[in-house]
């Protein structure tokens, strides 16, 4: 079920889950039902709404204006929008990291919690009493990166949400939210494992449920928790390595003096995750780009490079990518389409191919899995069912990692959208009822 606009007056808690692909916000009601909030877009309403912004600039020198928009408006916009624009997207995989403290926009400097709370001030437009509601986010258990901040990752955050008028918020691990939304039409005590994967991590939680506790809620106790930066932004880049790097000049060669030197690794890598594209666009990397070209063994393909940084490209080539991964998940092979601003792209992928690219990822992923039960101190055997959530559990290789360890009987898919926030809101509201009858 789905609203539209305003929250109810009935509505007790909220549930956010700002996630790097997609967020969702879910609303608690006092007796307990939970609703998602539904936003409009030009092909119909949707409960996930895409964690994107775009920027541009209206009106002419020196009085220009810098306009914005999110979510699905952001997408519809960036794809038709010819004239300059910045498209940001995945900023949640940033939170952690020192490396990215601001970015300048049409003249403009914005901080990384300022485009956030821009972002979640979107989210929540029209939702009356935010601060009067108990509203929990959803955290990962590990944040993305190579060397996670988390301290500096939920201040960030904290600070977002209080510029974007929710100075009260608290949080849980989203696999926890998931497992909550799971857990809810439980009649007998249940030890759960729980993995989340989203667009930049994959976590995983061992928990004990026991039904009818205090005042008939619902007893969860956590009995461990682990998570690693591998996702399914992680098995796009694979095939981003593999099929469309190299047409985009990566391994090629520019001449330097009398030297062939390799072009610069960091180019490619930046396709690693989506939202360095964006801040890619900077008259440096421009100009450090043009004169590759004109030195390079293969201009062509550097040019469509350039090309893709230039027109930002990256959101449709990502759907491009997206795509394929999808197919593959029901099909031996599966074309990637790519053909924009006269950059193209085609490359048939076999299964067999894709799965080999993601092994490693796919053996860290196991290795979280293992921590967590070693964390328990629970074998996969005393695992009495599995919740999986978020698009990677249909990735056959990992879905066939699950039924190796657990056996298909005991594992259960849920709404890759929505199962965190409204689990998150049922959090939020045993937490409102729990202080009110304190």
């Amino acid at each position: 079920m789905t609203i539209a606009a305003k929250a109810p007056e009935d509505v007790a808690a909220i549930g956010i889950d700002f996630g790097t692909t997609n967020s969702v916000v879910a609303l608690a009601h006092h007796d307990g039902h939970v609703t998602t909030r539904s936003f409009p877009t030009h092909a119909g309403p949707v409960d996930a709404y895409r964690s994107a912004l775009m920027f541009w600039r209206e009106g002419r020198p020196p009085a220009t204006a810098i306009r914005h928009a999110s979510g699905p408006d952001a997408l519809h916009m960036a794809i038709d929008m010819t004239s300059e624009h910045r498209f940001l997207q995945s900023l949640k995989t940033h939170l952690s990291s020192r490396a990215f403290q601001d970015t300048r926009l049409f003249g403009k400097l914005y901080s990384l919690e300022d485009l956030i709370s821009v972002f979640l001030s979107d989210l929540t437009a029209g939702l009356d009493g935010l601060d009067k509601l108990s509203l929990i986010s959803g955290r990962p258990v590990v944040f993305a990166g190579d060397r996670p901040d988390e301290e500096l990752a939920l201040s960030r955050l904290t600070a977002a949400y209080a510029a974007g008028g929710m100075a009260s918020v608290d949080y849980a691990y989203e696999p926890l939210g998931a497992a909550y939304w799971y857990a809810r039409n439980l009649t007998r005590a249940e030890t759960m494992l729980v993995a989340d994967f989203g667009g930049g991590t994959s976590d995983f939680s061992v928990m004990r449920f026991e039904p009818g506790g205090d005042a008939g809620r619902l007893k969860a106790i956590p009995l461990s928790h682990a998570g690693v930066g591998v996702a399914g932004d992680s098995f796009d880049y694979r095939i981003i390595e593999h099929a469309v790097s190299p047409r985009l000049g990566k391994d090629s060669r520019y001449r330097s003096f009398d030297k062939w030197l390799p072009v610069p690794a960091h180019y490619h890598a930046a396709f690693a995750q989506w939202h360095r594209l964006s801040l890619m666009k900077s008259r440096e990397t421009m100009t450090e780009l043009k004169a590759l070209i004109r030195d390079s063994e293969d201009p062509a393909k550097l040019e469509d490079l350039l090309a893709v940084i230039e027109y930002d490209l990256g959101y449709a080539l990502y759907r491009a990518v997206s795509a394929a991964k999808i197919a593959l998940s029901s099909a031996d092979e599966a074309l990637l389409s790519f053909n924009e601003m006269g950059v193209t792209i085609e490359a048939t992928i076999k299964r067999s191919d894709f799965d080999r690219w993601i092994a490693d990822d796919v053996n860290a992923i196991e290795g979280a899995l293992d921590e967590a039960l070693a964390r328990a101190g629970t074998a996969p055997e005393a695992i009495e069912a599995v919740f999986m959530t978020g698009g990677t559990s249909h990735v056959p290789s990992v879905r066939a990692l699950f039924d190796r360890r657990f056996g298909p009987a005991r594992i259960h898919v849920g709404d890759a959208f929505r199962s965190v926030a409204s689990g998150l809101a049922l959090i939020a509201l045993d937490r409102h009822q729990a202080a009110i009858s304190a």
